[in-house]
C-alpha cells in the first residue's frame, strides 16, 4: 500500500508543479486523466487500508477461536477422565499395581495374581570312592502361579500350585478369616514350626532352608489354625492332618508357636518358641535325611534310614535381630519319634546360627508378623542405582543319631552372596562345606568320615 501512495504523491506533485502545461489541449487531458487515475489510486488505497484492518480483526477472532478450542478440548478430556474413575467408583472397581495387578471391588472384595520362578543352577563335589552321582545339575527349583483375594465379610482365600519340571503340586489352598488381631485359616498351609520354615522361600539368605526344615518333614498340611498378632506379640496354633497327597489317613497332628518381636532403638529383636505333635497310623515309618546344602541332585549322605513310629514330637527354640544392614538369626529343634517296642525313643538334633551383613547403602533385611520379609533395595536397578548386595555366613548342624539310630551327623559351613537388582527380583550364589560324621555311603576303606562341596546359583522373579 506504502507504493501506492507515493505513486499518488508522485503524480499530485507533477500537476502540481507543471502549471504551465495546462494551457495545452492534449496536455489538459492528460492532466484530466491522471487526476482521475489519482482518485482511483486513493480509493484503491483506502480499500486495501479497510481490508488489511478486517484481516488483522480476522486473525485475532481466530487465534481467539483456537484458544478457546484448546481449553474445550482440555475440558473435555478431563471430563472424560472424571467420567471414567466415576464409572469406576460407581461399579466399585480400583486397580493397584504391587508386583502384580490388584483389583479391589466394592463391598470388600479383592482379586490378585501372585507367582514365581526360581531357577537353580550348579555343582556338587563328593569324594569319588562313594561312588554317588556328583557334578553339574540344575533344576526348576520352583515355579508357581497363584491367586489371592478377599470375600465382602472379612473372608479371604489364597490358592498356588507349583510346577516343580516333574509334577503339579498345591502348595497353599486357604479359606481365612478376619477380625482385628485374629486370623482363622482353613486348608492346606504351613504349620508353625519356626522362623527359618516360615520365612518365604522368597526371603530365605541361603539357597536352601536349615537343613533340620527338611531332613525333619517340615510341610504344608490341611488344618484349622488361629493367629493372634497384637502388638509385639504374635501367637500361633492349630491342628492338622496330613498334606493333600498323602490323604486319605488318620495321621493328625498340632502345632503351636509363640513369639515375643519387641523394638530396642531402631533395631528389631525377635524371640520364639514352638511345640508340635503329629500321631502316626498303625504301622507308619518315618526317615530323616538331608541334600548337601542344594535341592538339584537327590544324594542323600546323612539318612536315618526307615524306621517304625507311632508319632513324633518337636521342640523348637528361635531368635533373631536386625538393625540397619546387619542381621543375625539361630534357631534349634529337637524332633524325637516315638517307637513301638523301644525302651528309649531316638531324639535328633538340628539347629543353625547366622550373620548377614548388606554391602549397599540404606538397605536391611526385612521383617515382618514373626519371621523375615521381602528386601526392598533403597536405589533400584534403573532408577539409578545397583540395587542391594548382601553376604550371609552361616554354621548348619544335623545330627540323626541316637541310641540304635545312627543316622550321621552333619556340619556345614556356608556362605551366601544375594544381589536383589529390584523388589521383585533376584540372583543368589552359594557354597557350602558339608562335613559328615558317621555318612551313609562308605568311602575307600569303609571311611564315613568325609567332607562333600556344594556350589550353587539362583534366578529369581516373583510377581
Amino acid at each position: 500500500m506504502s507504493r501506492i501512495l507515493l505513486a499518488t504523491a508522485s503524480l499530485a506533485a507533477i500537476c502540481t508543479a507543471t502549471p504551465a502545461l495546462a494551457q495545452d489541449a492534449d496536455t489538459s487531458a492528460v492532466l484530466q486523466e491522471l487526476a482521475e487515475m489519482r482518485a482511483k489510486m486513493d480509493a484503491m488505497a483506502s480499500r486495501i487500508e479497510t481490508l488489511e484492518g478486517e484481516l488483522k480483526a480476522a486473525r485475532s477472532e481466530a487465534a481467539a477461536a483456537a484458544e478457546t478450542a484448546t481449553i474445550a478440548a482440555t475440558t473435555a478430556t478431563k471430563a472424560e477422565s472424571s467420567a471414567t474413575e466415576a464409572a469406576a467408583k460407581a461399579g466399585g472397581t480400583e486397580i493397584s499395581w504391587k508386583g502384580a495387578p490388584e483389583l479391589k471391588g466394592k463391598g470388600g472384595w479383592s482379586f490378585k495374581p501372585r507367582g514365581r520362578l526360581q531357577y537353580d543352577a550348579g555343582i556338587v563335589a563328593a569324594p569319588d570312592s562313594t561312588g554317588r552321582k556328583d557334578g553339574f545339575g540344575n533344576e526348576l527349583r520352583r515355579g508357581r502361579l497363584g491367586v489371592q483375594g478377599d470375600v465382602p465379610g472379612g473372608f479371604g482365600y489364597k490358592f498356588e500350585v507349583d510346577f516343580d519340571g516333574s509334577a503339579v503340586a498345591i502348595t497353599d489352598a486357604i479359606v481365612t478369616y478376619g477380625d482385628g488381631d485374629l486370623e482363622l485359616q482353613f486348608g492346606q498351609h504351613n504349620n508353625f514350626q519356626g522362623l527359618e520354615e516360615l520365612t518365604s522361600s522368597l526371603f530365605t539368605s541361603h539357597l536352601e532352608r536349615a537343613a533340620f526344615t527338611d531332613a525333619f518333614g517340615f510341610q504344608r498340611r490341611i488344618g484349622a489354625s488361629a493367629t493372634y498378632n497384637a502388638g509385639d506379640f504374635l501367637i500361633q496354633g492349630g491342628i492338622f492332618t496330613d498334606a493333600i497327597p498323602d490323604l486319605p489317613n488318620s495321621n493328625w497332628g498340632t502345632s503351636g508357636r509363640v513369639v515375643y518381636a519387641p523394638k530396642l532403638g531402631d533395631a528389631q529383636l525377635h524371640f520364639g518358641a514352638s511345640g508340635h505333635y503329629y500321631d502316626l497310623g498303625t504301622g507308619s515309618t518315618v526317615r530323616y535325611r538331608q541334600r548337601p546344602a542344594v535341592g538339584f541332585t537327590d544324594e542323600r549322605f546323612i539318612n536315618t534310614g526307615s524306621f517304625g513310629a507311632t508319632a513324633e514330637n518337636g521342640l523348637g527354640l528361635e531368635a533373631a535381630f536386625v538393625s540397619g544392614p546387619f542381621h543375625a538369626a539361630a534357631e534349634g529343634y529337637w524332633q524325637s519319634a516315638n517307637r513301638p517296642g523301644a525302651l528309649v525313643d531316638p531324639t535328633f538334633f538340628g539347629g543353625y546360627a547366622e550373620v548377614g551383613l548388606f554391602l549397599t547403602k540404606g538397605d536391611s533385611r526385612g521383617y515382618k508378623d514373626g519371621k523375615f520379609d521381602r528386601v526392598k533395595p533403597s536405589k533400584e536397578v534403573g532408577e539409578g542405582g545397583i540395587g542391594a548386595i548382601q553376604l550371609n555366613l552361616r554354621y548348619d548342624r544335623l545330627d540323626l543319631t541316637d541310641g540304635t539310630i545312627v543316622g550321621g551327623t552333619q556340619d556345614g559351613l556356608l556362605a551366601s552372596l544375594i544381589w536383589t537388582p529390584t523388589d521383585f527380583t533376584r540372583f543368589m550364589v552359594g557354597y557350602a562345606r558339608l562335613m559328615y560324621s558317621d555318612a551313609f555311603y562308605a568311602a575307600a576303606g569303609g571311611d564315613r568320615d568325609y567332607s562333600v562341596d556344594s556350589l550353587g546359583v539362583r534366578a529369581q522373579i516373583d510377581f
